[in-house]
């Protein structure tokens, strides 16, 4: 089935660009476009469309805000931020506020499918580009004493070096390239990984992994 999308961006030549990039990509197309947060609700209550990418920089209802709105009436959207900035507590605060994954605008087409798939899957999706910055916010954030990690939870071996995988931003079908397993196994253990720790976002998980030294920025 065709996957829906709806771009919402300011700049109707961005819109155009990203528009021109799905329209290559097979398996998804644009159902609709909005310029600010409310159009936004709107589209979305008309289109109901599977992803929405969103830009963060927009005139009237900025995009943190336009994103909570949206999580608030349609907390199942799911959220692709598209933007220019780099800022590691915009990151985060978008990402503790409920995106699915996070892109640069530099990025090329090839991401941009393999960050689609991944929301599509129900995934996250963080752009290795970012993952570095991401985890120094986390640190940053982190207060107290770490906790060896053998202490605080029940994961296997395995799903330790999932996590560091996960937390990098690596999808699941990357993981289970590099590790030499199937795409179901990775699922089983990313599921296994989020109920054992109750936590179901790429955030949380940063920030789980920093506290308790199963990353560290050397990784």
């Amino acid at each position: 089935m065709t996957c829906k999308l709806l771009l919402v961006d300011d700049h109707a030549l961005i819109r155009a660009g990203v528009r021109a990039l799905v329209q290559d990509i097979p398996g998804y197309t644009v159902i609709g476009e909005a310029s600010d947060g409310a159009q936004l609700l709107e589209q979305f209550s008309a289109l109901l469309p599977d992803i929405v990418l969103l830009d963060l920089s927009m005139k009237h209802t900025g995009g943190l805000d336009a994103l909570q709105q949206l999580k608030r009436a349609y907390p199942k959207s799911r959220v692709l931020i598209l933007s220019m900035h780099t800022d590691p507590e915009l990151i985060m605060r978008a990402l503790e506020s409920g995106a699915h994954g996070y892109l640069l605008k530099d990025t090329t087409a090839n991401e941009l499918e393999h960050a689609l798939l991944a929301l599509r899957n129900n995934e996250r999706y963080l752009s290795p580009a970012i993952a570095h910055t991401v985890i120094n916010q986390a640190l940053v954030r982190s207060q107290g004493p770490a906790t060896p990690a053998a202490h605080s939870h029940n994961l296997t071996a395995r799903q330790l070096e999932i996590l560091r995988l996960i937390v990098r931003g690596k999808s699941t079908r990357e993981i289970a390239h590099g590790l030499g397993l199937s795409i179901k196994t990775v699922e089983a253990h990313r599921s296994q990984i989020m109920k054992r720790l109750q936590i179901f976002d790429v955030a949380g998980l940063v920030l789980f992994a920093v506290r308790e030294q199963i990353i560290s920025l050397d990784d």
